[in-house]
Formats: C-alpha cells, structure tokens, sequence
C-alpha cells in the first residue's frame, strides 16, 4: 500500500498526563503527513474515538486510570498500529504479546520520536512480498517489481508486527507485507524454529538461552508458551 501524498495519517494520542499529551500533540504537528484526530486520557474513551473514527496510528499510555494500556489494547478487535509510551521499563516484556510498532520513554525526546515515526510509516508503505524459495541457500522475496535474495545463512531472526514481518539480516534488516506462517513454511527447520508467535531464530545464531528467552544480536527473544513443547534446538 503506497500512501497518497495528498492523504494525511490519522493519529490519536491517549495520554493522561497533560504535559505529555502537550509534548506529543507538538511533535506531530510538526510533521506535515499526520493529522490529530482527537486526544484523551482514558481507554474507554479511546474505545469509543477508535469505533466514531478510521485511525491510523494511536500513541498510547500504559499507565492510564482504570483500564490500563495493555489490557486496552488486548481487548480491541482491530487496533490500528501503535506507539506506546511509558515511564516504567518494565512494560516492554509484557509488550512482546502484543504488535508495537515501538515503545517512547518519557520524557520522549523529539528525535526519538521521529525515529519511531518513520517506523511507523515504512510499515504503512510496504508492499506486499510474494515469496520465492530458490534452493537451501537462499530465498527471493518479490516486494513490487523488486527480488530481494535473502541468504539462509545471514538471516539471525525473523520477527513478526500484525501482517508485516522484519527479517534481520547481516546485511540489515527488511520489512515486507507478509504472514509469518508463509516464510515459516519455506524455511528449514533444521536451521530455524519458530519460538514465539512472532518470532522465528536461527538456530546457529543463539547468543543465550535459558527456559523462557533466547537472546539472537543481544536481542532478548521470549519463548511462547505453546511453543516451548516443541523447541528443538
């Protein structure tokens, strides 16, 4: 999906703290692409902005009154992608459940904010990948009119956000419209397992491991409870 330049992102910032809120409402209006649609300070509100309006991406508070963050966002039926902030660090192991686009630590610094931004987007751009497994070695994925080949062996994890999955690389990483299941299912499993709903390691490429986490690029990767079972590693 390319996104017309004439069409702004719909954004919505759920926050109760006012300077926060302030902070934030500033640094999105500072980009010409987005456009607030609405702002407030609890989930049930939010819940009912999200039912009255088509957004795009939502900035959400974690420690919001009565219904918090995660707890919110577990209960939607279709979010729309989301920028989580929060002063307690703590919060972003909970957070692998769930697809976040990123996590802000407040105070939220503006270049920290354009970063997750353009996360934001690249997401909102991408096409959608068609896969091509070529031999053991390496896999093309069509993304548009481009082949990317991917080589098996540079690949450390294959990470999974909503219909969109980012396969690091030693090259880097790239991002393309895609289900997990799809590349899983081309893969071999004798080199990758898949170790969470959204996860998928090299096995070669372990750094630590223990019951509940393997750790890929000093990445701390948990370990699904349903997939815990079958781990082969």
């Amino acid at each position: 999906m390319i996104h017309s330049a004439s069409k702004k992102y719909s954004c919505l910032i759920v926050e109760d703290e006012p300077i926060a809120t302030e902070i934030l409402e500033n640094f999105v209006s500072r980009d010409e692409e987005f456009q607030l649609v609405a702002k407030c300070s609890d989930a049930v509100y939010a819940g009912t902005l999200l039912n009255r309006h088509d957004i795009d991406l939502m900035f959400l508070d974690l420690h919001l009154p009565v219904v918090k963050g995660f707890d919110f966002l577990k209960k939607l039926k279709n979010p729309p992608l989301v920028i989580v902030t929060t002063a307690y660090h703590q919060y972003a192991v909970e957070g692998y459940e769930l697809d976040i686009v990123d996590y802000l630590m407040k105070p939220v610094p503006y270049e920290r904010f354009t970063k997750a931004i353009e996360k934001f987007k690249y997401l909102m751009n991408a096409e959608e990948a068609l896969l091509e497994a070529a031999d053991r070695e390496h896999i093309f994925i069509s993304s548009g009119k481009k082949q990317i080949k991917i080589v098996l062996h540079d690949i450390f994890f294959i990470e999974s956000l909503r219909e969109y999955i980012h396969i690091h690389t030693k090259a880097g990483t790239i991002t393309v419209k895609m289900p997990i299941s799809r590349i899983e299912e081309n893969l071999d499993p004798k080199i990758f397992v898949r170790i969470h709903k959204s996860y998928i390691i090299s096995k070669s490429k372990i750094e630590v491991r223990s019951a509940s986490m393997i750790q890929v690029m000093g990445k701390k990767l948990p370990i699904g409870r349903t997939y815990k079972p079958s781990i082969e590693l």
